[in-house]
C-alpha cells in the first residue's frame, strides 16, 4: 500500500525530543517530503511496526499523526503549489 504520513507535535517541554524521535523513526519507513511529511510504498506489516515504534513518543494528549492509505501510488493525484524543494522532487 502507498501512505502519507503527516505528525503534529505540540511544541512544550517534551515537544522537540518527541519530534526528532518521530522524525526518525519515519524515515526508516518513508520518503521524508516536507518538514513533518513522508510518504512511501509500505506493506501493511510493515505499517504496524512503524504505528507501534512511534507509539512510544507519540503523546495521545497532545500530538497527533494522520496517515493517508492507498493501495497504490497512482491512484493519487498529487498537485504541488508554492516553490518547489529538491526534497519534494517526487511530486507531480
Amino acid at each position: 500500500m502507498y501512505i502519507i504520513l503527516v505528525y503534529d507535535i505540540e511544541m512544550d517541554e517534551g515537544g522537540a525530543k518527541a519530534s526528532r524521535r518521530i522524525f526518525k523513526t519515519s524515515k526508516k519507513y518513508l520518503t521524508h517530503v516536507q518538514k513533518s511529511v513522508f510518504e512511501g510504498e509500505i506493506t501493511p506489516a510493515m505499517l504496524k511496526k512503524l504505528e507501534l515504534e512511534l507509539s512510544k513518543y507519540i503523546r495521545s494528549d497532545k500530538d497527533s499523526i494522520l496517515v493517508f492509505k492507498s493501495r497504490e501510488e497512482r491512484w493519487l493525484q498529487k498537485e504541488f503549489w508554492g516553490k518547489e524543494d529538491d526534497k519534494t522532487s517526487n511530486f507531480f
